[in-house]
């Protein structure tokens, strides 16, 4: 899954997988396991090009490693050698899912905290920003693309495998995360 942050790669995704019995990696924190450290300190205490190689790096490895729900982060899709391995993995039959949200949407989500390094300053105008430069890339890659509105993310996740044709879920759909802390 690709997808602007607030765009619900994380959550979809847990829901996603454990609707389809496979496992889920994040990029993200793949990315955080190897550096030993939140992404944000990566931006602050190696900069934001040593991040950038940490994350092809997670996604290729993710790519070749995983066969479940891979969510990337937002501005993964930027890397050419990134770009060039999910056309690959298209090619080869793969799904590359663009979750798309409004503006609105995704500043509810993600809050626009100052966490996320690249929406310092003025978190809307540089999420905007983000979109206007990333937008044609993930329409590119994309070869299913979901709106993600304000709908939960058990509907994003039952239309993903509606549209694609996977195996319908045994059950109805549930944030694993939700799940675990109700038992």
């Amino acid at each position: 899954m690709i997808g602007p942050p607030g765009s619900g790669k994380s959550k979809v995704g847990r829901i996603l997988a454990a609707g389809l019995g496979v496992t889920v990696r994040d990029t993200d924190a793949d990315i955080e396991a190897a550096a030993g450290k939140p992404v944000s300190e990566i931006f602050v205490d190696d900069g934001e090009p040593r991040f950038r190689e940490l994350e092809r790096d997670a996604v290729l490895a993710a790519l070749a490693e995983h066969d479940g729900v891979l969510s990337l982060g937002g501005g993964a899709i930027m890397n050419p050698v990134t770009q060039d391995a999910l056309e690959r993995y298209a090619a080869d039959g793969g799904h590359v899912v663009f979750l798309d949200v409004p503006l609105a949407i995704a500043a509810q989500r993600v809050g626009m905290n100052q966490a996320r390094p690249l929406l310092l300053g003025n978190p809307r105008a540089q999420w905007q920003k983000l979109m206007t430069q990333r937008r044609p890339t993930y329409e590119r890659l994309a070869t299913l693309t979901i709106v993600s509105s304000e709908r939960p993310g058990e509907r994003v996740a039952a239309e993903i495998i509606e549209a694609l044709g996977l195996a319908a879920p045994a059950g109805e759909l549930v944030d694993p995360k939700i799940k675990e802390s109700t038992t």
